[in-house]
């Protein structure tokens, strides 16, 4: 027996506002915990070799990155190169107050060895004499 003839039923409702907030921390959780790569101004393929780890330096370090067209870049901060002396003051800006940091050179694979020379040169200039190279272990 139906004893609700003249009554209305009500349509059920989807509230959306939990799952908007559950969306939101998910969307939150995800850009907290998020990587981001380390040199993503330049797109540098490093050449490969097969050599013992450095000894951990305790100074300063400057990555300077080289690509395959000739571009540079100081510490994530894009660089003009003009002159070796302009490269230089550049260098020294970077390491700021510190006596003898370390330059880290991320040369790609394919850049010319004059653009490598000129990071090197622009380092002596500066006064800096501990450089290394970054490299990709052979597999």
């Amino acid at each position: 027996m139906n004893f609700q003839r003249g009554r209305n039923k009500e349509e059920p409702e989807i509230n959306l506002i939990p799952m908007i907030d559950v969306l939101l921390v998910i969307l939150i959780f995800l850009m907290i915990t998020t990587t981001y790569s380390k040199f993503s101004e330049l797109e540098v393929s490093l050449p490969e070799a097969t050599s013992e780890k450095p000894s951990e330096h305790l100074g300063t370090t400057i990555n300077v990155s080289v690509s395959p067209d000739g571009k540079y870049v100081i510490n994530r901060m894009p660089f003009k190169y003009s002159s070796l002396e302009g490269f230089s003051d550049e260098l020294r800006a970077a390491a700021g107050k510190q006596k003898d940091p370390v330059i880290v050179i991320n040369a790609d694979a394919n850049a010319t060895h004059q653009s490598v020379i000129s990071v090197m040169e622009a380092a002596h200039l500066a006064g800096y004499y501990h450089i290394t190279f970054m490299t990709e272990t052979r597999k």
